[in-house]
């Protein structure tokens, strides 16, 4: 994540797209081809040769859980859809299939924003676009707040599937929704409570501050739905299903768009709201897109949805929760020290007129689209390499790493050509006929966006590291090239070399951090991490004859030539 990634302007329809670790973001759409004898072989014998951790694992199907059931392991097991294994097969391939929905989700997310931006800016002028603004930055913050516990739970899912552990995989699950939806809670009642006073607090000017008021005492009643299906999704990328969070953003995206104009103005037999109505629209996409996933994962029979006699799993397990709030704090504080970073360096942008400003402004909404594809296939490197964490194939873990920085660089590459090439045209999109502002862009573009594709390879290196454990050294690293370099450096030579220094400030910050992110890839010890330092508690003893043939061990790392483990199972 980058300062240049954060768009307050745009309402976010889900958790921030970082990703993923977030967030906090990437599974195949297509099926994946079941593996043959010759390759589960290969499998097996190069887990033999690393000689990691023990020989075998529990292959805990859907039968290893409390009060087993039979049946349900049949259905799981025979559900429609693919096998999907990310510890065994092809590995580019795989991954780049599996970043591509992650990819269309922020495009389809940036689009929503941008459209609900441009029907308030448009039809409820500049008072009602600034108190969205602000609205939005709130939400913004909240959702940092959490965005960090959703990623690990998505490596701690991940590293479960991988692991072939059902049960730890649905106790991850089980405890961070609950804990999602009661932080949420706690947080909606009192924002709403006090809307008025967070909005004095942050100035808000006073001709935007009652449309701010109604607009975010709507959002503060979203945030639970917006945070249970953006924890759910992410969950579900780390377990290997990019089919339903790709299904649920576009349906969340299709019903906000087309609802914001009717609920805003009123149209046919719906009722006008005014700013309130695009909050609405927002909060009504959101619990119809949880009811979808719930309709969804049952129609499919997905492997990770509990079940009534599986409710057990939504007491929290506190190994568990130690994990997603140790683990998961440091990579939400990233986001803090991102927004932080931007808000220092549009203060000191600012100081230099209207035209450096816009132009700002605008190249920034460029940049963001130039990082999406390193979005996607970082959190895509991250999914992969937890999943084999788990399995203990470390042999794949490598080269899901190059293969990872190999498509970032090319995916981030295309739009930075594109863009420099029609440069002018791009800027003109947002900044019309401000012949200075298109220059000051133009020149903004020469010297920054190039370095993107370092932004792609730290965004990798950083997404492997976290799969594992290891979540403090690439807060400090991101922490020291944005304050301790790029900030610095502007602030020193901005009096010499007025913006240029703002301007050559980004590469030389992304330099430094891309280089201490591999020196730590390289040498350092993050190998050795772990997300739980202690495990949960084992299920109860399976309760029939079948269910210890579920719990029976395989091989690590692959499944047995013609099974179909439910841990496996996508369940399309």
């Amino acid at each position: 994540m980058n300062a240049e990634h954060i768009n307050a302007d745009t309402k976010p329809s889900s958790v921030p797209r970082g990703g993923a670790d977030e967030n906090v973001n990437p599974m195949a759409d297509a099926s994946h081809p079941a593996h043959s004898n010759t390759s589960t072989a290969n499998a097996a014998s190069a887990k033999s040769a690393l000689d990691v951790g023990p020989d075998t694992v529990p292959a805990t199907a859907s039968l290893a859980q409390p009060q087993p059931d039979a049946s349900a392991a049949g259905r799981v097991s025979k559900a429609p859809g693919a096998k999907r294994d990310l510890t065994t097969g092809p590995i580019g391939s795989t991954l780049l299939k599996f970043a591509l929905p992650t990819l269309g989700s922020n495009i389809l997310q940036s689009l929503n924003g941008s459209v609900n931006a441009a029907w308030i800016g448009h039809y409820l002028g500049p008072a009602a676009l600034s108190a969205a603004s602000n609205a939005n930055l709130i939400l913004f913050f909240l959702l940092g707040t959490v965005f960090g516990i959703g990623l690990a739970a998505t490596i701690l899912v991940g590293q479960a599937v991988g692991a072939r552990d059902l049960t730890r995989a649905k106790q991850v699950v089980g405890s961070g929704l609950t804990f999602y939806v009661v932080v949420s809670l706690i947080v909606a009642l009192a924002g709403y409570q006090f809307t008025p006073h967070i909005l004095t607090a942050m100035r808000t000017p006073l001709d935007a501050r009652p449309l701010a008021i109604d607009y975010l005492r709507v959002i503060f009643i979203a945030l639970p739905f917006i945070n249970t299906l953006g924890c759910a999704t992410m969950v579900l990328r780390g377990a290997g299903d990019a089919r339903t969070p790709f299904v649920l953003m576009a349906l969340t995206v299709v019903l906000d768009i087309g609802l914001n104009p009717l609920l805003i103005f009123g149209i046919g037999p719906f009722h006008g709201f005014g700013i309130a109505g695009s909050a609405i629209a927002t909060l009504t996409a959101q619990v119809i897109g949880i009811i979808a996933m719930f309709l969804l994962l049952h129609h499919r029979r997905h492997f990770l949805l509990l079940h009534p006699h599986e409710f057990g799993f939504l007491r929290p397990t506190a190994s568990i929760l130690r994990a997603l709030v140790f683990k998961g704090v440091p990579m939400g504080m990233q986001l803090f020290v991102v927004s932080l970073a931007a808000i220092a360096m549009i203060g000191m942008v600012n100081t230099f007129g209207t035209a450096t400003t816009a132009a700002y402004g605008a190249v920034t909404q460029l940049w963001t689209y130039v990082q999406m594809p390193a979005v996607a296939v970082g959190a895509s490197v991250s999914s992969m390499v937890a999943q084999n964490v788990g399995a203990r194939r470390w042999d794949r873990v490598s080269k899901i790493t190059r293969y990872g920085v190999l498509f970032s660089v090319i995916m981030t590459a295309l739009p930075t050509v594109v863009i420099l090439i029609f440069s002018r045209g791009a800027l003109g999109l947002f900044l019309g006929s401000e012949t200075e502002a298109i220059r000051i862009g133009m020149h903004i573009n020469e010297v920054v966006i190039g370095t993107f594709t370092l932004f792609g390879i730290m965004f990798v290196l950083s997404g492997a590291v976290r799969a594992t454990g290891a979540v403090m050294p690439p807060l400090l690293l991101l922490t020291f090239s944005l304050w301790g370099v790029r900030i610095p450096f502007a602030r020193a030579l901005l009096p010499k070399y007025g913006a240029e220094a703002i301007w050559w400030s980004f590469p030389l910050g992304m330099i430094v951090a891309v280089t201490l992110v591999g020196l730590y890839y390289k040498f350092g010890n993050w190998r050795q991490s772990k997300m739980l330092d202690k495990m949960p508690p084992p299920p109860p003893a399976p309760a029939s004859p079948v269910a210890a043939e579920a719990t029976a061990p395989v091989p690590t790392g692959a499944a047995p030539a013609g099974a179909s483990p439910a841990v496996m199972t996508e369940g399309r």
